[in-house]
C-alpha cells in the first residue's frame, strides 16, 4: 500500500474523487479533503520516500488546514435569509 499511496496520480485521482462526491452531496464536508489530496501532490514530489501512516497523517493534517480554511473563508457569506428590522407598518 505504500508503494501506491507514493503515487502521485493516485492522489490526484482522490483529490478528483472526493470533488465529485462535494458536488454530489451537500454539506461543505469533502471539499476539505479534496484540496488535502490536491496538496499530497506537492508532498510527494517534495518527499517521496515517506511511509503509508506518515503519508496518511500528512493527508489528514492537511485536510484539516484546508477545511478550517475553507470555514473561515465562507463564513461570512449569509444564508440569504433576510432579516426585517423596519416594518412598514410601524408607521
Amino acid at each position: 500500500m505504500s508503494e501506491l499511496l507514493n503515487l502521485w496520480w493516485v492522489w490526484t485521482a482522490a483529490a478528483l474523487a472526493l470533488a465529485v462526491i462535494e458536488v454530489l452531496v451537500p454539506g461543505f464536508i469533502f471539499l476539505g479533503f479534496a484540496l488535502g489530496a490536491l496538496a499530497m501532490l506537492a508532498v510527494i514530489l517534495i518527499a517521496p520516500g515517506l511511509t503509508a501512516p506518515a503519508l496518511l497523517a500528512v493527508f489528514a493534517g492537511l485536510s484539516l488546514i484546508a477545511w478550517i480554511g475553507l470555514r473561515l473563508a465562507f463564513r461570512k457569506q449569509s444564508s440569504g435569509a433576510r432579516i426585517v428590522h423596519n416594518d412598514i407598518n410601524d408607521g
